[in-house]
């Protein structure tokens, strides 16, 4: 085990704020001289995305602290998830059924074991200790914090400002995550800046309960690739962590030259002295496309194996250098009774190719759909679809048709 100053300097890489630093060190020290692992909380939105890079910064985080021999403990909120998450939005979020809650925990675990070590993770429901509570513990729950306390949330503060109504019940979810924290003896819980407030919250509880307030660790919101908005899905700015290797390395190439060092610290496992050289290398003016090309490397090899990597490699070299049509290209799969182009669309809107069949008839228009190396018109895009067709989509992206 690394020595508690080398495991700080690692668990800090990349973290936007630390509550505190003192206190972890501390912890460390306690936990190397006894040989004991820290306990590392997750609270899991049981909604169940489909993870991408953004999600991911906060599971690296933890997989680091893995290798450094601690144990995490993802908490899924089923019992939470009933009432539903106050989201700063104009109402509370709707509440999930326990069915949904259930299915969508075993969608995210599926992805969150990409990331994490399966054998130092456990996974835990706060259904098991907050479903026994009795009446009496909730008004002891309750009495730990105060109404002005609970509107210092920016969401309930906003609402309450707007007369838009807040129902008691919403003020519990923090306090229940909280309970989270005091249940399973966190040492540390991690969570992005938009989390500040329930994290904390759980330092309170712990505190009123007379147990080991857990450390608090902040990390920050990742820019999507267009390099202004938070990534994200719905806004096409996003790397999948499901992604195909050659769809993965090609987007980790579009990241903007600004934010190469901070998805070197946020979006892989990295050691700061690698990063720090990195920094060095920028700096005396190394090409930043040779550097994110080593970037698109690591981030494509923490999801996909040496061979998935190296043909992912060979068709950007192709695709994106050589400006050829590469021999090996991700496949779109139709169905036979739906083989026309316009029937491809779904499929290469899944595969994150396009955003929209607005945007696909917009390169049509344009001149960015080309099949076999023939620009195509919009009135073809009704034209049958026959197997090993490639399609080109604007100038770097193929795929090829399998029937």
């Amino acid at each position: 085990m690394l020595t508690p100053k080398e495991q700080m300097r690692i668990i800090c890489k990349g973290v936007h704020q630390c509550v505190n630093e003192e206190e972890l060190l501390a912890r460390l020290e306690q936990s190397y001289k006894q040989e004991k692992p820290l306990i590392i909380k997750l609270g899991l939105d049981p909604s169940a995305p489909d993870i991408h890079l953004g999600h991911a910064v906060v599971l690296r985080k933890i997989r680091q602290m893995q290798e450094l021999g601690h144990q995490a403990v993802i908490i899924i909120g089923d019992f939470t998830g009933r009432i539903g998450d106050p989201t700063g939005k104009s109402k509370g979020r709707v509440a999930l059924t326990d069915e949904k809650v259930k299915e969508n925990a075993m969608t995210y675990c599926e992805q969150i074991f990409k990331i994490l070590d399966r054998e130092k993770t456990m996974v835990r429901f706060n259904s098991e200790w907050l479903s026994k509570l009795n009446f009496e513990d909730v008004i002891k729950l309750a009495a730990t914090s105060t109404v002005a306390r609970m509107l210092e949330r920016d969401d309930f503060q906003n609402r309450y400002k707007s007369g838009v109504p807040i129902g008691i019940h919403e003020f519990f979810y923090p306090l229940m995550q909280a309970y989270d924290s005091v249940e399973i003896k966190a040492d540390i819980e991690l969570g992005g800046t938009d989390q500040t407030f329930n994290i904390l919250m759980g330092r309170t509880l712990q505190k009123s309960m007379g147990t080991d307030q857990q450390i608090a660790l902040f990390m920050p919101i990742l820019e999507g690739l267009d390099g202004i908005e938070k990534m994200s899905k719905s806004l096409g700015n996003y790397i999948g962590v499901s992604e195909p290797a050659e769809v993965m390395f090609k987007k980790v190439m579009e990241v903007p030259d600004d934010l190469i060092i901070k998805y070197y610290e946020l979006t892989t496992d990295e050691h700061p002295d690698e990063i720090d050289r990195v920094k060095a290398e920028l700096i005396r003016g190394v090409n930043p496309r040779d550097i994110k090309y080593q970037l698109a490397k690591i981030i494509t090899g923490l999801y996909h194996n040496a061979e998935e990597v190296q043909n992912a490699i060979t068709y950007y070299e192709m695709a994106f250098s050589k400006k050829a049509i590469p021999n090996d290209i991700p496949v779109l799969l139709l169905d036979l009774e739906k083989d026309t182009v316009n029937d491809s669309i779904p499929g290469l809107i899944e595969l994150g190719y396009i955003k929209s069949r607005s945007e696909f008839i917009r390169l049509i228009r344009q001149g960015g759909i080309q099949i076999n190396g023939e620009k195509m018109d919009e009135d073809e895009i009704n034209s049958v679809l026959i197997n090993g067709d490639v399609m080109r989509i604007g100038k770097k992206r193929f795929i090829k048709i399998n029937k």
